[in-house]
């Protein structure tokens, strides 16, 4: 992510797992919003449904109390460790086996895009099992059968089988791949443009810029596979029954149809409001933590 020296994998990590918690722990009420929009299908009518996202909130503090916007916040936070870490470390990874593939000595436009993109496809196989719990948990029609995300990891196992952690894994896949490629492209775009930082203010200003813009484009690329995600994994296996979202593409196709284009984008204003800033505080965060391990190591 920066010209300077690297450091080891596992400094990488690190850094992406304080900065991952550090987002989630900011902007995780936007999430719970997003999903809930996402997994309604229709028009909002009555209590239990949400004209958008200013009516989710104000009906879920009413009814729900507020402390249901953390609600299933446990697993997000075991993930974002490993899923953060896994997505900035896998992207320089990626970025060093391209680079020598390809015979290229410094990172252009279409390697960040490329390498993102991996990074993504990586990064998807390590958050699969943490979503299908958390959407189980926000989800206020199904939160009723679980005791904390312990008792909901047991009972999806137990009576939909172990497989089923895995459920949504293609459009997980999916959505993290068209995100990174999105994030880490703009990031390397945006960065070119911004003047050079003259200062440890100016690289903040410039990160936090960059990134905010890289989570935007992230997001207005993979809101649909985000949405049709949630209604993958927030549909319970029933023997003998298909589910009625199922594979990435033809559940794009089912909403579509049914729904309406704009169903598509279901949820993207709390996305976009959580992960545009929220990709700039990853970004900030990733780079402060990194810049913290070199002086310790001095190799600043």
């Amino acid at each position: 992510m920066t010209s300077e020296k690297p450091l080891p994998f596992v400094y990488q990590f690190m850094a992406g797992a304080v900065a991952g918690v550090s987002e989630i722990l900011v902007m995780y009420p936007l999430d719970v919003v997003k999903t809930r929009v996402q997994i309604q299908t229709g028009k909002g009518v009555g209590e239990d449904s949400y004209n958008g996202m200013v009516d989710c909130f104000r009906k879920i503090i009413r009814n729900e109390g507020f402390s249901r916007l953390y609600r299933g916040i446990t697993a997000p936070i075991l993930m974002e460790a490993p899923k953060r870490a896994t997505k900035f470390a896998a992207n320089d990874e990626w970025g060093k086996v391209y680079r020598n593939l390809f015979g290229v000595a410094k990172m252009n436009q279409s390697l960040s895009i490329l390498t993102g993109a991996s990074a993504g496809a990586t990064e998807s196989f390590v958050v699969v099992p943490f979503e299908l719990v958390k959407i189980r948990l926000q989800d206020k029609k199904q939160a009723h059968k679980y005791n904390g995300m312990i008792d909901c990891v047991q009972k999806i196992v137990r009576q939909e089988g172990i497989l089923t952690m895995y459920q949504g894994l293609e459009s997980t896949m999916w959505r993290h791949i068209l995100w990174n490629a999105g994030y880490f492209g703009c990031i390397f775009q945006v960065k070119a443009l911004l003047p050079a930082a003259k200062d440890k203010k100016g690289q903040v200003l410039n990160d936090l810029m960059s990134g905010a813009v890289g989570g935007t484009v992230g997001t207005m690329l993979n809101t649909p596979m985000d949405v049709v995600k949630s209604r993958i994994q927030n549909s319970p296996k029933v023997p003998g029954q298909l589910p009625k979202y199922n594979w990435a593409w033809p559940a794009l196709g089912t909403v579509f149809k049914e729904e309406g284009f704009s169903a598509l984008y279901k949820g993207f204003l709390p996305k976009v409001l959580r992960l545009g800033p929220g990709g700039g505080i990853l970004l900030v965060v990733f780079t402060g933590v990194m810049d913290f391990f070199r002086t310790m190591k001095g190799l600043d």
